[in-house]
């Protein structure tokens, strides 16, 4: 047989893991974890067994309940993409332990020194798996195809607390007794250190796996939502944005079925985390720059919670699939939005996301195999190409359907479509069959290879016709030809509506216009980040250098890749030339360390692109 998926080692022919039981002993000094994993198979296997991992030291493979060592081998050579091969050779077996020891520069992982986080007293560490980063933590069959559910014991400083995607089970305080030979084997933590003990019993794609451990302190938002943050302004600041996140969870449970992850916690990383929001079950990962004044980070948190269903439930087989993850969830996000905040502003997110979308296949012109639902990323990292065209060509595809067959009837298979695959990881071909299946002859009425296999835009793609957007979108244009904005004309305007407007706009324009903008409307001060990076990155195109400032604050504030490969690129392809490319370098080299090594990675390329 052959693996699977282009991304994992995993073979067809092995059994899956589905249960995996963790300690993992958090050492800040070295910015290391050492492991060990007890793992439980399908079924009894004799033969190889392949595992992920990416830069691990394994020590010992040992046979379970007893500790027989077991013969396994690591591969040297490392893949650039996969990593390692872990290679196990088992004799009937279905249960094996693995003792293992990260490396500091682990791609899952960030540890900030105290220095970089806000209280500065504490070192902080936090995880992100996605895509393919989970095996850099711990083996793993690291595919989204492989389910697992898992305990896990975090050994940690006492003066720290932690927090995981899973159940908390308790929290062992030290023995009474210094040695270990004081107290039972159970009850013993080293002196100065605690175990926080966790239990996630649905099962999850090695994606999910995630904790966050520092001086973290909590406030409950709803009945089964609580925020977690570093205990400063940020956890009140928190507290307010997000105050309707149960009104969004009922309305998603109306739209979607009930909602089967018992919690949805929420925890505001350090401004290093490199995404917006990562969908983890049960502690939602989100980043500071949601956090808005206006309730308007709700977005992020409706995209999160959609996740719950369209990407948590039915996961993608592989990351070729995944826009069932992104563009189900980005369908389900306007959903949510627009019972919560009604339909102007469901569809100004919509004409924000045309836009975008056209400008990530303008950008893929030379790979536009890359702008597919449908991918073929054999030799391809997926952190290389992430873009908007999964999230909204593939919400495009969704809206389609919904337009032609109604809402009432999408609604039903949507529902449908979650309830038979739930907790279980599919690929496009079998999304395409339970739809025709469950919408007789709609393949004579959209032609769904363009969709799925087609490159570009489709022909009916479509753009959102509102009042709200209209209004937006002509601002734009007058303001191209020479026109600009009256304070009658923002009077009403939020942060979606001055995002649409930017976006909509040249990436370069006249010194004049920029100088007129900021100072009516002080853009490059919006305490609104889309806003605020949305403009600064016209101003770096445009080679604006009297507001270079302002961008370089923002380069050495936020760690979230939304906002740094647009500004990075603008100084790279800058009308200032040499003076936009020296500052891009200059920051980087100044700030590398405070990014997350997924963001180093991506910028490293970006800039060696353009050197």
């Amino acid at each position: 047989m052959a693996p699977f998926d282009p991304h994992s080692f995993t073979d067809s022919s092995h059994p899956l893991t589905t249960h995996i039981e963790l300690s993992m002993h958090l050492d800040f000094d070295t910015k290391t974890i050492d492991g060990s994993a007890t793992y439980t198979l399908q079924h009894p296997h004799t033969g190889d067994l392949f595992l992920d991992t990416r830069s691990l030291t394994i020590h010992t493979v040992t046979e379970t309940p007893s500790t027989k060592p077991m013969p396994f081998s690591l591969q040297n050579h490392s893949d650039p993409i996969k990593g390692n091969l872990l290679n196990i050779f088992l004799t009937d077996q279905s249960s094996f332990r693995i003792t293992f020891k990260t490396h500091e520069s682990a791609s899952a992982l960030q540890w900030l020194n105290p220095s970089q986080t806000a209280g500065k007293k504490l070192p902080y560490v936090y995880t992100q798996c996605q895509s393919i980063h989970a095996r850099s933590i711990f083996p793993c069959q690291d595919t989204p195809r492989a389910r697992i559910r898992y305990s896990a014991v975090l050994n940690i400083p006492q003066q720290m607390s932690s927090a995981m995607s899973a159940a908390h089970m308790g929290r062992a305080e030290p023995c009474i007794g210094e040695a270990k030979g004081a107290c039972s084997d159970d009850k013993w933590v080293a002196h100065g250190r605690v175990v926080e003990h966790f239990s996630m019993q649905q099962p999850i794609p090695p994606y999910l796996f995630a904790f966050v451990a520092g001086d973290i302190a909590s406030r409950e938002v709803g009945p089964r939502t609580r925020v977690y943050s570093e205990p400063s302004p940020i956890l009140e600041a928190a507290e307010k944005e997000f105050v309707n996140t149960e009104e969004m969870i009922k309305q998603a449970e109306n739209l979607f079925g009930e909602y089967d992850w018992e919690r949805f916690d929420l925890v505001v990383l350090p401004p290093s985390f490199p995404y917006g929001g990562m969908e983890n079950p049960r502690l939602v990962f989100l980043t500071p720059t949601a956090i808005v004044g206006d309730l308007s980070g709700g977005h992020i948190v409706a995209h999160e919670l959609a996740h719950s269903w369209t990407g948590n439930l039915v996961t993608n087989a592989t990351n070729n699939d995944f826009w069932l993850n992104e563009g189900f969830t980005t369908y389900a996000e306007r959903r949510i939005v627009e019972v919560v905040q009604g339909k102007e502003q469901a569809y100004l997110s919509i004409g924000l996301g045309c836009a975008a979308l056209r400008e990530d296949v303008q950008n893929f012109k030379d790979n536009l195999g890359f702008t597919k639902l449908k991918t073929n990323q054999e030799g391809i990292h997926p952190d290389d190409i992430y873009s908007i065209v999964p999230y909204e060509k593939g919400f495009q595809f969704l809206w389609r359907i919904e337009r032609q067959v109604g809402r009432s009837a999408f609604d039903e298979f949507l529902k449908k479509y979650i309830a038979n695959f739930k907790f279980q990881s599919i690929d496009t071909e079998t999304f395409l069959d339970f739809l025709k299946k469950n919408l007789p002859g709609i393949e004579k009425e959209i032609d769904l290879d363009v969709w799925i296999y087609g490159i570009g835009i489709p022909p009916d793609f479509t753009e959102p016709i509102s009042t709200i957007h209209n209004k937006v979108l002509a601002a734009s244009h007058n303001f191209i030809a020479g026109k600009m904005l009256s304070d009658e004309d923002v009077i009403d305007w939020k942060g979606l509506d001055w995002q649409l407007f930017l976006k909509n706009l040249p990436s370069k324009l006249e010194e004049s216009q920029i100088s007129t903008l900021d100072g009516r409307f002080q853009l490059s001060e919006s305490n609104n980040w889309d806003v605020k990076v949305s403009f600064l990155t016209i101003v770096a195109y445009s080679g604006y250098t009297s507001l270079f400032g302002k961008i370089e604050m923002c380069l050495k504030e936020v760690g979230r890749m939304k906002y740094l490969k647009p500004l990075y690129t603008g100084l790279l392809q800058s009308n200032s030339g040499e003076e936009g490319k020296k500052l891009a370098r200059r920051v980087f080299e100044e700030v590398i360390d405070l990014y997350h090594p997924i963001s180093q990675g991506a910028l490293k390329s970006l800039l060696d692109k353009f050197s």
